[in-house]
Formats: C-alpha cells, sequence, structure tokens
C-alpha cells in the first residue's frame, strides 16, 4: 500500500490524481492523511476540475497528524511506499515555531514510522530553498551547491533543510530515499496556494513586477518524475525539479495574457522593496495582523537564482513542460474564473 502524506494540500492531492491514474499501480491501495474532512473537499475538487471524480473514491483515507505520534500508528498499518508531500509553506516570522514543528519534527515522525514499519522506500518532497548558497565563484545552483549556514535564509527554508537532514539520518539507519527539489511550482486548484495567489493577484490587477529571476516547474512534471523515482531503483539521491529560470516580469505577463487581463506595468525596484517590508513590519506590528511583505519574500523577488536541471534529465532520461504554454493550459481548465 502506498501512502501519502499531504494528500489535501497541491502536491499531495496532484500526486494521489497521478498514481491511482498510473499504470503501473497495479493492486497497490492508495492511502492519504487528512486533518479534518472539510480538508478532503480540496482534494476532491481537484478530481472534479480534471472530470476525474470516480476516481477519487478509490483513495483510502485516514485521519491523522504528522505531528501527532499516537495518530500515525494507524496510517502506517501495511504501508510499503510513502511520499512525504505535507509541509508549512510561510515566511511570516511569527510562524517559525509552526515551520519547525511541523516541517522538521512532522518529518522526523515520518522518517521514524519508515524505520519501525519496514517501509521499503520514502519519497520527500523538498524546496528549492533547502539547496546550498553559491559561493563568489559560482553561478548556478545545483544539488551539490553546499548549504552555508552563516548567510541569511527565511524560517521556511531552515525548516525544510533540517527535514532533509531527518531525511537523510533516515537514510543512515538503513531507509531506502529519494528527495526531490522542486521550485516553485505551477498549478491549478489551490487557488490560496502558491501559484493560485499569483494568478489570483493578476486577476485582480497586479500593477507592479520585479526582475528577480527563480526556477519553476508544472505540479505534472514534480508528480511524475517523483512517482518515477519511487517505483524506480534509485535510492539515496536528491534531484532539483526546475523546467525554466524565469524572470518574474515574464511570469506574470504570461498569466496576465492567458487570463486576458492587463500587465503588470511598474517596475519596483529592490530599495523600495527593502522600505516597504519595514513598513509592513510595523503596520503588522501595531494592527496585529499577519504578514504581507516579508523581508525574505522582498529579497526573493529581486533576487536572481539560476537552478540546474542536468541531474534529473541525465538520471531519468525525461525534459519539462514549457512553463509558459502550461499557464495557458491550466488557465484554460479553471471551471470557475479567477478572482
Amino acid at each position: 500500500m502506498i501512502l501519502v502524506t499531504g494528500g489535501t494540500g497541491l502536491v499531495g492531492a496532484h500526486l494521489l490524481l497521478h498514481l491511482i491514474e498510473s499504470e503501473s499501480l497495479g493492486d497497490q491501495k492508495v492511502c492519504a492523511i487528512y486533518r479534518n474532512l472539510k480538508s478532503i473537499e480540496k482534494t476532491k475538487s481537484l478530481f472534479s476540475l480534471y472530470k476525474k471524480n470516480s476516481l477519487f473514491d478509490t483513495i483510502e483515507w485516514v485521519q491523522a497528524d504528522i505531528v501527532d505520534i499516537p495518530s500515525l500508528e494507524h496510517a502506517f498499518l501495511g504501508i510499503d511506499y510513502v511520499y512525504h508531500c505535507a509541509a508549512i509553506i510561510s515566511f511570516d516570522p511569527k510562524d517559525e515555531d509552526l515551520l519547525r514543528k511541523t516541517n522538521i519534527e512532522g518529518t522526523a515522525n515520518i522518517v521514524n514510522f519508515c524505520l519501525d514499519k519496514g517501509v521499503k522506500k520514502l519519497c520527500y518532497i523538498s524546496s528549492t530553498a533547502a539547496l546550498g548558497d553559491l559561493a563568489a565563484h559560482e553561478s548556478v545552483i545545483t544539488e551539490e551547491t553546499e548549504w552555508n549556514p552563516e548567510k541569511p535564509h527565511s524560517d521556511y527554508a531552515i525548516s525544510k533543510y533540517g527535514a532533509e537532514m531527518e531525511i537523510w539520518r533516515g537514510q543512515q539507519e538503513g531507509l531506502n530515499v529519494v528527495v526531490v527539489n522542486p521550485g516553485i511550482i505551477i498549478g491549478p486548484g489551490f487557488p490560496e496556494q502558491g501559484s493560485g495567489q499569483l494568478f489570483n493577484k493578476v486577476a485582480n490587477g497586479l500593477s507592479f513586477f520585479t526582475l528577480g529571476v527563480t526556477g519553476f516547474v508544472a505540479i505534472s512534471d514534480v508528480v511524475r518524475i517523483a512517482a518515477e523515482l519511487t517505483r524506480s531503483e534509485i535510492c539515496n539521491q536528491r534531484y532539483t525539479l526546475i523546467a525554466q529560470n524565469i524572470v518574474f516580469r515574464d511570469l506574470l505577463n504570461t498569466m496576465a495574457d492567458a487570463i486576458k487581463v492587463k500587465r503588470p506595468t511598474i517596475h519596483i525596484k529592490a530599495f523600495l522593496l527593502q522600505i516597504g517590508w519595514r513598513i509592513d513590519w510595523i503596520l503588522a506590528t501595531v494592527l496585529r495582523r499577519k504578514r504581507q511583505l516579508t523581508r525574505a519574500t522582498a529579497e526573493a523577488s529581486y533576487s536572481t537564482n539560476i537552478y540546474s536541471n542536468e541531474k534529473i534529465k541525465a538520471e531519468l532520461k525525461t525534459d519539462f513542460l514549457d512553463v509558459h504554454q502550461y499557464i495557458k493550459e491550466i488557465s484554460k481548465l479553471q471551471s470557475e474564473p479567477f478572482i
């Protein structure tokens, strides 16, 4: 049996659909963790979006939480393979404890259960945030780029790096593992997460753009490659999943064109973002609201981070979907207009 954590999130829900549709699944059943019944509706809506409603009923749901050890005992009954997708994504400094609790301690719990129950292989969905920091002589980030603890990192990046340390600890104790590090994931069905938020901001008249560069990848490529790696004989490796390194302005323009709205026209320079996150910190403190712009998100929006996908392309002889074309396709797929 296959267990998917985070099955009610963007990656986990798409992975569930991919696994159930996969011809190589055989007689393997797919089990997913959920915390409350309302969260399952998001996954059900995704299956509906792809017109795969009948497949949703084949999922075996188990109520559990990765930070609640007793609840995981039942979830791991008869499990052979685990895809660990569950994570908190936040760049608000106030969420530091939550990030560490969920992303690091939760991953440690998953690793411990995999070891205890004799799981054959664990696939961990990490992030490019957990990859290393470029030295002065380097220009491209790879799986071998070293993490520099003396450089500033967001709490989210630290939590994903810490989670990977738990994965490698499990590997040293005899667990077969594989880690994938996707960039910013583009995918439909979850308007409150990742690219869904970007789509909605553009649809609502986003006027500003930046010239930062980072890696992007289609959700369909992420789940396809994660599944292929897990089925393969490959173990104890990590792979960067990036289709293209794209300037934020170009990505926003593609989104605007796809949903037929005006492109962002105002270039926000780095010094304005530096002022902006400080003002936001003051407002958030005074008004006791969540941060809208943090130092981490501000710096990421104007930084240039170039990632290499050569390792996974060579290993699996695979290629990636063009992100710009994929954006056009999923904009047509959405059954409801962006709001």
